[in-house]
């Protein structure tokens, strides 16, 4: 075996650090790297018009997502998969030079359906923002621009928020403020000391069960979709009643 110097080592090593960086560079924080889309906005300037929508959430502006929202087109809103993701997005953009040299994060809160005005989501990557996220990040004039995205943990303050809907024969559950991952994939239930119940998703980050659990103090286990699992015990006690929303634990 020939030896090899410390030297010629040295550059052996360099030259394999070359190939192997541009690998690991330009990551987010759960390992995606940035794509391209596009992107546009929807409501007024004080995010009017995109109060609700597509993912169950009844007031975004009032939760904490804030104004910082935007509805996806389907290639991402994955039929409500996505809802609660959170998405760093940077304009790259702009035939009339309307990109701000800036970055922001916004919460996947809406759909914007194939065939909306302009054809920007018909079947390929958008963010249709509110006017204020938009404006972070290009000037309104602009009115689409070309983005990189990338998906990252959400930062949430306090704990996940369940507001349980329905009757005695339909439980449904609302959640939000989902920190991590963002975006739940599954949910059970538990009334009391008993056995766990699967929900099921009714749509968007609305879940529901016709199991019977008025009366019972309640404990849910919610799975994101990169698999962590939190669960929240007894958040409810059984004095609990339908139209309430209690905190539980948080990612």
């Amino acid at each position: 075996m020939t030896a090899v110097s410390a030297a010629e080592r040295m550059a052996q090593l360099f030259i394999v650090g070359l190939w192997i960086f541009p690998m690991w560079s330009g990551r987010s924080l759960i390992g995606v790297e940035a794509l391209p889309a596009h992107a546009t906005f929807y409501g007024g300037s004080d995010a009017s018009g995109t109060n609700n929508g597509a993912c169950g959430y009844s007031n975004v502006l009032s939760m904490s997502f804030g104004t910082m929202t935007a509805a996806l087109s389907a290639p991402l809103f994955k039929e409500g998969l996505a809802c609660g993701a959170c998405y760093k997005v940077r304009c790259t953009g702009s035939k009339i030079g309307g990109c701000i040299d800036n970055e922001i994060i916004v919460t996947a809160t809406n759909f914007c359906p194939h065939g909306s005005e302009g054809g920007w989501c018909d079947g390929k990557p958008h963010f249709d923002m509110s006017q204020p996220a938009f404006s972070q990040i290009a000037k309104p004039v602009a009115g689409v621009v070309e983005v990189d995205y990338q998906k990252v943990s959400c930062a949430r303050k306090g704990g996940m928020q369940f507001s349980l809907l329905g009757h005695t024969y339909f439980l449904q559950v609302l959640i939000f403020n989902v920190g991590g991952s963002g975006d739940v994939s599954a949910v059970k239930v538990r009334g009391g000391n008993g056995e766990w119940t699967p929900m099921t998703r009714s749509w968007g980050q609305l879940w529901q069960t016709g199991r019977v659990l008025d009366g019972q103090a309640l404990s849910f286990s919610v799975t994101t979709s990169n698999g962590r699992t939190i669960v929240s015990n007894y958040i409810a006690d059984s004095n609990w009643r339908y139209g309430q929303t209690f905190e539980g634990s948080q990612y």
